[in-house]
């Protein structure tokens, strides 16, 4: 099977300071990856790399095949992106946000009316359909981002900590999601720091830390036979000492006197 996204030897600088230092990434169609680390650690310029947002890179990506440089209006037409945070344009209602987002993709009418109906029911906000987005929880507002970025039925999703402000049931229904896209045969790209769930929705799990590639496999192969959860590995392998006494010195610290 041939990759749907390859990057090889990504690097972004920001002034001195070298943010991602050469990576190497397949990720291959039907696939969700969890792409986790530290803050800092270069995730969310990767995703902006991805999805075009930056463009001021070294190293080849290359996406269904084609150079994303080259090809990037071609390639965002195929990509859904929901990013944690998003103007959406709160005087809108969310029927008038999501016909405009729709028309970017060249999607007809009742096309975009359908689907965002049946997305919006879906998310319990049927009766919110009108109602302008000024007035909205966070957590309504990053459902309709959420129903945005799924409206023109992208190849690939990519996903950058979506479960913000979302409630409980939210949280699962977007879980159950993302394994119903899989199973269309969508690809998933999901960063979050969220690791218990990362832990139980990702087939492939690609750990970063300071701009590098530090631990790439499934969630087996990364206990290398220890019953470890995602989490104490993270821990592990990006912590420069114990969490434990971390914790344990800063409730110390609340209680010294001056």
């Amino acid at each position: 099977m041939e990759p749907i996204i390859t990057v090889r030897g990504l690097t972004k600088q920001y002034g001195e300071k070298m943010v991602l230092k050469g990576i190497d990434l397949d990720v291959y169609p039907g696939m969700i990856i969890g792409y986790i680390g530290p803050n800092g650690a270069g995730k969310s310029t990767t995703v902006k790399i991805l999805t075009g947002i930056i463009q001021d890179y070294e190293g080849q990506v290359t996406v269904f095949g084609k150079n994303l440089r080259e090809n990037i209006l071609d390639v965002k037409s195929k990509v859904g992106y929901i990013p944690e945070l998003a103007e959406l344009y709160d005087l809108l209602t969310p029927r008038e946000y999501l016909s405009f987002i729709g028309k970017l993709y060249h999607l007809q009418d009742d096309i975009i009316e359908e689907r965002s109906r049946k997305m919006l029911t879906s998310f319990g906000l049927s009766d919110n359909i009108d109602q302008r987005m000024d007035s909205f929880s966070k957590g309504m507002k990053q459902k309709v981002l959420i129903t945005s970025g799924l409206l023109h039925n992208p190849s690939i999703v990519i996903l950058d900590e979506p479960l913000s402000g979302l409630d409980a049931n939210a949280v699962i229904l977007v879980k159950e999601l993302l394994q119903a896209l899989k199973q269309e045969g969508k690809t998933i790209f999901y960063c979050s720091h969220m690791m218990d769930v990362v832990e139980k929705v990702s087939d492939r799990i690609v750990l970063i830390n300071n701009g590098s590639i530090i631990a790439d496999g499934t969630i087996e192969e990364l206990r290398q036979n220890s019953a470890d959860t995602l989490e104490q590995i993270f821990s592990r392998l990006t912590s420069t000492g114990s969490q434990v006494q971390r914790a344990d010195d800063l409730a110390a610290a609340m209680n010294d006197r001056i």
